[in-house]
């Protein structure tokens, strides 16, 4: 790839039951403060509503208050599930989070993840991704500043314009979820939109990759918007440690609960009903995630380039406690510390440097011993001559 990779976090977040939730809340807070000072570029915050484990229901308030703990990190709604809410209303809590954060904000979208957020608000799943594009549709007009009107099933504009325009310009950056199937590429691709790809962290979504890539390609030409692989992010999970029997210790602490969340409510089957130990080789073994050192945290990040078939342009690491905080933290700090240089243009150009002076280090050395020398000889020279010389500028008084 022709461009150093970013990277970030995709918090929706997990928190296993049990747990005090507002204390968990709080924890989300001061991770996102801690990558910040880590140097993590990006936080996308998630929408759910049902099931009690990923218990944020407004990115946008998450946000809010997640801008005024942190200085540089962007933050991004991870997603907002458009079927559930007025485009209109959308539209406006996102400039307004745009101007608070002075452009730091970005606009994620999907259609809603759980089934069970849907049957409570009596949506049909079926329609749930044809609202998510036409919801997008009017979003991304009403913020380029047009006078919007459409009547939809669901939602009706008359004359809609937007009284404050976005901080950033034209916009905050846009981007549609993706999982398996192409309905985020295709949206995506028609609108000109960035990708998230959420379903990475899945073996069919790593088979996919290159795939949904050209779909997003085919959509634009068809449609005549742009896309850039630079905006293509993709969420994978990482708990990292010194060694990866320390990272295996670790995760005892939570991954088998959040293995079954999934395998029992959200219905990933990627779970077996298995300890923790023989779930992190599970994952391990099929490319889903990380659970070991660095090194194999490099390893997989190069395997997703490859599987990209051209690049992207942000890896994102699932925000999870398998871990207690402690050790969460550490392995944030081992892949901001290890991981994240790998891929960065700055780090290779300082090896660069360190292996130019160390090949030269001979002739740099002679170089600066003769000098040495010289200095010496000249030294010795002065005080066997015996004369004492006084600078031209002196004056007699010691002036």
């Amino acid at each position: 790839m022709d461009w150093p990779l970013r990277f970030g976090i995709f918090l929706a977040p997990f928190h296993p039951y049990g747990q005090d939730p507002t204390l968990a809340i709080h924890r989300d807070l001061e991770l996102i403060e801690h990558l910040d000072r880590l140097g993590m570029h990006e936080a996308w915050i998630g929408e759910h509503h049902s099931a009690g484990f990923e218990i944020i229901a407004s990115p946008e308030v998450f946000i809010a208050a997640a801008a005024e703990r942190t200085r540089h990190i962007r933050l991004g709604t991870g997603v907002v599930s458009l079927p559930y809410h007025h485009p209109f209303m959308v539209a406006q809590r996102i400039v307004l989070l745009d101007h608070l954060t002075r452009g730091r904000v970005m606009l994620g979208v999907g259609p809603g993840a759980l089934p069970s957020d849907a049957f409570m608000l009596g949506i049909d799943p079926a329609v749930q991704r044809e609202r998510m594009e036409e919801s997008l549709e009017v979003i991304l007009r009403l913020l380029r500043g047009e006078v919007v009107t459409h009547d939809s099933e669901w939602f009706t504009l008359r004359d809609a314009r937007l009284h404050l325009l976005p901080h950033t310009h034209p916009h905050p950056e846009a981007a549609v979820a993706a999982m398996i199937s192409p309905s985020g590429p295709r949206a995506a691709g028609r609108l000109g939109c960035s990708l998230l790809s959420i379903g990475a962290s899945q073996r069919a979504g790593i088979d996919m990759l290159g795939r949904h890539w050209s779909v997003m390609e085919d959509r634009a030409a068809r449609f005549g918007t742009t896309v850039d692989r630079r905006q293509w992010r993709l969420v994978t999970m990482m708990h990292l440690a010194e060694t990866r029997e320390q990272a295996y210790r670790e995760v005892e602490f939570g991954l088998a609960e959040y293995g079954h969340y999934f395998r029992e409510v959200a219905a990933l089957p990627i779970f077996p009903d298995a300890p923790a130990d023989e779930l992190a080789d599970v994952l391990n073994g099929s490319g889903a995630a990380v659970v070991g050192t660095p090194e194999d945290a490099i390893a997989l990040v190069e395997e997703l380039v490859e599987q990209s078939d051209g690049g992207f342009g942000t890896l994102l690491l699932q925000a999870h406690e398998w871990a207690d905080t402690e050790a969460t933290r550490r392995s944030y700090e081992l892949f901001a510390r290890y991981v994240l240089p790998h891929f960065d243009a700055h780090t290779r150009s300082t090896e660069a440097s360190m292996g130019w002076v160390s090949a030269n280090r001979p002739e740099h050395m002679g170089a600066a011993m003769q000098a040495i020398g010289a200095a010496i000889e000249a030294h010795t020279a002065d005080v066997t001559g015996g004369a004492d010389t006084v600078p031209a500028d002196s004056t007699a008084d010691g002036g």
